[in-house]
């Protein structure tokens, strides 16, 4: 398995050209950036967008908007939800007024659809970057670019049933976060 470093994993967003999908399957994600406004959620404190660098990533996600270049998500939630994935939709409404289009699907659908059980983004439906991740602690270690076309073919497939699935943000908090 060949990482990406963070600096190539990061140019990744500043230089593809049409669009960006990421599939998050899991119900927690141990991000350093993320400690700050999580405590502060469960605390039911006022947010800062400015914790973690969340500010920057909604600039960037704006910049490239602008652009005429699409993020999307979708991510497959346990119901009930965990602390982490209640944050994580309550910080969505910013993610997507931005323009990062994220919507959800509950686990059960996500197995019924056949979806994987790893992380992804895909961007312009050719460079598949596949996410590891430590399963003792949940934290993101870096990712491998796979350039199999069988295995970027099955991930269009499956970033396709699972927006085909996914409930808007907005619909999904109104019927789920309670």
């Amino acid at each position: 398995m060949n990482l990406l470093t963070d600096e190539e994993f990061d140019r990744l967003f500043e230089t593809f050209e049409h669009t960006a999908f990421r599939l998050e399957v899991r119900d927690r994600y141990n991000a350093p950036s993320e400690v700050e406004s999580l405590r502060k959620f469960l605390a039911s404190e006022p947010e800062d967008l400015e914790d973690g660098g969340f500010q920057d990533w909604l600039d960037m996600v704006k910049a490239a908007t602008a652009e005429g270049r699409r993020f999307a998500r979708v991510r497959v939630v346990s119901v009930p939800m965990t602390d982490y994935s209640r944050h994580g939709i309550a910080y969505a409404r910013h993610t997507n007024a931005a323009g990062d289009d994220i919507r959800y699907l509950t686990r059960d659908r996500a197995r019924a659809i056949g979806l994987p059980d790893h992380d992804y983004w895909l961007f312009d439906s050719r460079k598949l970057a596949w996410m590891h991740f430590d399963e003792t602690d949940d934290r993101f270690l870096g990712a491998e670019i796979i350039e199999d076309p069988a295995a970027v073919v099955q991930h269009n497939y499956w970033r396709d049933a699972a927006r085909h699935w996914a409930v808007r943000r907005d619909d999904f908090a109104a019927e789920y976060d309670k």
